[in-house]
């Protein structure tokens, strides 16, 4: 007899229901969310027929967490279940759109029951993937919060202090270099930086971590920093000092959390099999890389072909035909880490790889505007990266864009 679980996901309990073939509920029961609740729905599975030749298969709402861990440790398939599609699912078991998390544990259930083949399950990736998965997605995090902090500190700096940026508008990483920060810390108000000498400066960027130019730096800062400005009231300048120290404060730990995250995600990418083979193609460097490797993971039978590895990524387009209309459009539901690395990905790949450019500039002279070309340029390169990772080959700049190869040396 064929059984399936559904598991209702709360943060203090979680409901179970198991279903036979046939669609009737053979058992129910509400777990505690601890070691011993994890045991009772183990003892649950097994008086129901479960074993390790044949384990039950379980539909869940959320694809993370410690439950989830310990289930997939059991070696059975977990099936993360879309809340929006349950919610679908649901109107089959009652008209007058009731629910409840018991209710939903059937549904649950069901769902594995009728459409199996039409979800996917976790993949088996590695512990070591898994773990880079955990690094990259927060690296990534912790670089979309610094650029949050970043945008409130600059904003607030154009109220009040416009020496301060454009004493770093035209340097690389502006407010994030470490010289603004130090600066900042040192005299957040425009008062207080003008009266800074030029020794003083020099020690900030001393201590800052400047080794190079630091006299003509501290000379040119100084200079900068006592050009007429306009001013806001001396307590309201102060005021706007102290929000800024606050927010500095956060830029700094965004930053250091940033730069300690992306050594710890280098250092576990550095030591997987796929790292040689996925940093060999163009525009992949080892933090990047770690990203991409993060979320398509390390189970080869994950994605049985490139089209459906696209599609997760968003960059594969979406076809909607009906009678006459037809309509081709960006894939908007996706794996959003992964379409935000791509982007960075394909936008390096244009430096590094002549097919590359010569593809993007292509796309560009048919119509697609920049994005779309980058798009479609990203588009090919997961098709390179799939078929590499799945023959197990080093990324060849002939193969991937051979028209380009072809007419470079007839020019030649």
């Amino acid at each position: 007899m064929r059984v399936f679980c559904g598991i209702d996901w709360a943060e203090a309990h979680h409901d179970i229901a198991l279903v036979d073939g046939e669609g009737t509920l053979i058992a129910k029961r509400r777990i505690s969310d601890d070691a011993a609740g994890f045991t009772t729905l183990l003892t649950l599975l097994a008086d129901a027929g479960d074993s390790a030749d044949d384990p039950i298969p379980v539909a869940i709402e959320t694809p993370r967490g410690l439950l989830v861990a310990a289930l997939r440790a059991t070696g059975r398939k977990v099936y993360p279940i879309n809340p929006k599609a349950v919610d679908r699912y649901r109107d089959r078991y009652s008209v007058a759109r009731k629910k409840s998390d018991a209710g939903d544990t059937f549904v649950l259930a069901n769902v594995l029951r009728t459409d199996m083949a039409a979800h996917r399950p976790l993949p088996a990736d590695s512990e070591l993937a898994q773990a880079i998965a955990v690094l990259a997605r927060a690296q990534q995090d912790a670089v979309w919060q610094r650029t949050c902090a970043h945008n409130k500190l600059r904003s607030l700096l154009r109220e009040y202090y416009p020496a301060l940026l454009a004493a770093f508008t035209n340097q690389r990483g502006g407010l994030l270099r470490p010289e603004a920060r130090a600066l900042l810390a040192a005299a957040p108000t425009p008062r207080a930086a003008a009266t800074l000498s030029t020794t003083e400066l020099t020690t900030l960027l001393r201590q800052a971590g400047r080794q190079r130019g630091i006299d003509t730096e501290a000379a040119r800062i100084q200079a900068v920093l006592r050009t007429e400005y306009l001013h806001q009231l001396p307590l309201v300048e102060d005021a706007f000092g102290r929000q800024a120290l606050a927010l500095f404060r956060a830029l700094d730990t965004a930053c250091a959390n940033a730069e300690e995250l992306a050594a710890a995600t280098i250092e576990h990418f550095d030591k997987h099999p796929d790292a040689e083979i996925i940093t060999s193609l163009p525009g992949l460097g080892s933090l990047t890389g770690a990203r991409v490797l993060a979320e398509i993971g390390d189970d080869r039978s994950r994605f049985t072909n490139a089209r459906s590895l696209k599609a997760y990524a968003g960059a594969a387009p979406v076809t909607r035909a009906s009678g006459k209309s037809l309509t081709v459009t960006h894939r908007r539901v996706k794996n959003q880490h992964l379409a935000a690395v791509g982007y960075v990905w394909a936008f390096a790949a244009l430096t590094a790889s002549p097919g590359a450019r010569a593809h993007y500039d292509h796309r560009k002279t048919t119509g697609d505007r920049h994005t779309a070309a980058q798009r479609n340029l990203f588009n090919r390169l997961l098709g390179c990266l799939h078929h590499c990772l799945q023959t197990r080959q080093h990324y060849n700049e002939d193969i991937a864009f051979p028209t380009h190869t072809n007419s470079t040396k007839k020019t030649a």
